[in-house]
């Protein structure tokens, strides 16, 4: 009887969408703190001088855009504001928004899981980056879209690795195939094969957290990802690196060590709702333009979500 109150789909898409925007805006509060209310200060003076665009110069480097970004940002200005004959600090603003999000456009690229059955995804970063966490959302978000998937608990040397992936197993559904102790590789292989058999349309394979200049481990890792190509020599269809934006410019060591041992093919930026620092996004773009396929914002299920640089863009200023 009460069947017509039921919302339609794309209510709940519009409804899941605001909340994702609301809690996007929540999460950048730090980092809009740290860029937005200081430019707004800027922003707010009658014309547009040395001194605006040396505080903004310095205002951008305070928020971790980084050296190159913040440079090719205020060329971009500097260009515009001949060009478009901008007279206006607020004229500056939307200009520096727009240049922003041209900057980040490249790194949004929407992850398709459909080009391989199983796609096999394989997870690296540093302990404490939130890389298990991020394993058990990527679960939620490939379920939301109708996907099959299974765990594989590569990271055989963090105590109670193996029973945090079973718990986000369990929560999601979704089985996870471990060993007690053993070699990672065998895990992820057998994963792979267990996958084929079921029909499984995902696997995301954890993988023990490691600094980069862990060599022996550095080197581990690359013997998973040969193995992975053993078990399906197509894959792995994508190497995923998991970020703490909390480390702020030490992000770009770690994108370019994993890039040069299994080269990473995407990335997830997670924590993003603990930093000050959620302008390193521009320097990733200007430096180490790998797509960036996810973004987190909080501890929730639903906190990891595909990146959009207009989002963030819109999320970081607003006031």
């Amino acid at each position: 009887m009460l069947g017509f109150l039921k919302k339609k789909p794309a209510e709940e898409s519009a409804e899941a969408k605001s909340s994702w925007t609301e809690r996007l805006k929540r999460g950048l509060a730090r980092s809009r703190a740290q860029l937005g209310g200081r430019l707004t200060a800027l922003f707010r003076r009658t014309r547009i001088d040395d001194d605006l665009l040396d505080e903004l110069e310095a205002t951008l480097l305070m928020a971790d855009v980084g050296v190159e970004a913040t440079r090719y940002l205020l060329d971009d200005l500097k260009a515009a504001v001949k060009r478009d004959k901008l007279e206006t600090p607020a004229q500056l603003q939307a200009a520096l928004t727009q240049s922003l999000e041209r900057l980040l456009t490249p790194l949004q690229q929407p992850l398709d899981v459909s080009t391989h059955k199983p796609f096999i995804i394989m997870i690296a970063g540093v302990n404490g980056a939130g890389k298990t966490t991020s394993i058990g959302k990527l679960a939620r978000h490939f379920q939301a879209q109708g996907k099959s998937v299974l765990l594989a608990a590569g990271d055989t040397f963090r105590a109670a690795a193996r029973e945090q992936l079973q718990t986000w197993g369990d929560r999601n559904g979704v089985t996870v195939i471990s060993q007690e102790s053993g070699d990672p590789a065998a895990v992820v292989f057998d994963a792979i094969h267990a996958a084929q058999a079921r029909g499984i349309d995902v696997v995301l394979a954890d993988t023990a957290g490691r600094l980069p200049t862990q060599l022996h481990l550095m080197e581990e890792i690359a013997k998973v990802k040969r193995v992975i190509q053993k078990a399906d020599p197509s894959g792995p269809h994508e190497v995923m690196l998991v970020l703490d934006a909390n480390i702020g410019q030490n992000t770009l060591t770690q994108v370019r060590a994993f890039d040069k041992a299994i080269g990473v093919t995407g990335l997830i930026v997670t924590k993003l709702d603990g930093t000050a620092k959620g302008g390193v996004i521009a320097a990733i773009a200007r430096q180490q333009p790998i797509a960036l396929r996810f973004i987190g914002v909080g501890e929730g299920i639903d906190d990891l979500q595909p990146f959009s640089a207009h989002e963030f863009v819109a999320a970081l200023f607003e006031q």
